[in-house]
């Protein structure tokens, strides 16, 4: 019977999932008397993760592991190379955040838009006119350039158009008919995209290519007065040349959800900045959003130990081993023939 542990606290309706689940025994974090992560690991078989680091130290304490489940869409945690070599698949669940973070990415360009941060604390001073009004800008009528047309970037451009903004999109892995054919203007080279928009908002993975992308260069090729949006991961910015950007006026704000060391350990320069809003990676954590994931997480793994697993929500394919799914397909099969 395959052993599956929970590292990380997830929603409730996830691990009620898995416990209803037949053919398979469950540790999960907050379980009372649950053994030590260690001891759980010993035997299992699926691990579902929110915030433990799964590297090669992770994998050597799990012999039996045959697959990890990131809760969430990103899984920059998890050491994807060293999970193949050891035939493990990685999987995550690709659509449960998607219209939250899309959301929340709209929320931090109206925050930022509208100073709302500045304005909020001033009435809080007891202040009813606030300086500065005159600064504020409308969505409506804007370009804004979304980076990165996979599933939370057509919904923030869907939302982005609803509120009647233009809407440029450059991603070159997407086929330039599927971006007209939604609606949006495409934009093959991405510097002359910078150099109209008034707003850039980031929806791209974390990885060696993305890593730093929004460096000195990027900034300078932006519009005067652009605001940066990034929901996607810290990494993709350089925060020293995002902050020069900042204090020299070239960029009118910034909204973040994410930063480059995550737990933040000291706050960044920028943060200081009234053109700045700044959350704790929390885009995708509405209460929709955190049972969607734990409730897709949760059937993941039971898909995976059925041998059905979703290809789509697999990140290194060439770690499923397909033959012995092939045998359980055709196992399947001759049950189904009795």
């Amino acid at each position: 019977m395959p052993h599956v542990v929970i590292a990380d606290p997830i929603h409730p309706d996830g691990v009620q999932r898995l416990i209803d689940a037949s053919g398979l025994t469950l540790n999960y974090a907050g379980q009372a008397g649950c053994p030590a992560l260690a001891e759980q690991l010993r035997t299992a078989e699926a691990v579902i993760v929110r915030g433990t680091r799964v590297d090669s130290a992770f994998l050597a304490m799990a012999p039996r592991l045959r697959m990890v489940c990131r809760h969430g869409v990103g899984y920059d945690l998890v050491d994807v190379p060293a999970a193949t070599r050891a035939g493990v698949a990685v999987m995550i669940t690709p659509e449960a955040n998607a219209a939250s973070v899309a959301e929340h990415a709209l929320m931090l360009m109206l925050a930022v838009s509208r100073r709302v941060l500045p304005v909020a604390a001033g009435v809080r001073a007891g202040q009813w006119r606030v300086q500065g009004q005159s600064h504020t800008f409308e969505l409506g009528g804007r370009r804004v350039l979304v980076v990165g047309f996979g599933r939370i970037g057509t919904r923030v451009a869907r939302l982005c158009a609803t509120f009647g903004m233009q809407v440029l999109v450059h991603d070159p892995f997407i086929p330039a008919g599927t971006i007209r054919g939604a609606g949006y203007e495409v934009v093959k080279d991405r510097d002359a995209g910078l150099a109209v928009a008034d707003v850039v908002t980031l929806h791209l993975p974390a990885s060696e290519a993305t890593r730093g992308m929004v460096e000195v260069g990027f900034l300078a090729a932006m519009k005067p007065g652009a605001v940066l949006i990034n929901t996607a991961r810290g990494t993709l910015v350089d925060e020293a040349a995002l902050e020069a950007a900042l204090r020299s006026g070239h960029l009118g704000g910034a909204g973040l959800d994410v930063l480059r060391v995550e737990p933040m350990r000291e706050p960044p320069g920028f943060l200081s900045l009234e053109n700045v809003v700044v959350t704790p990676h929390v885009a995708a954590s509405t209460a929709e959003g955190l049972r969607r994931m734990a409730w897709d997480a949760a059937g993941n793994v039971i898909d995976f130990l059925e041998g059905r697993p979703d290809r789509d929500a697999v990140v290194n394919l060439e770690a499923l081993d397909d033959k012995a799914l092939d045998d359980k397909a055709l196992d399947d099969k001759a049950l189904d023939d009795r």
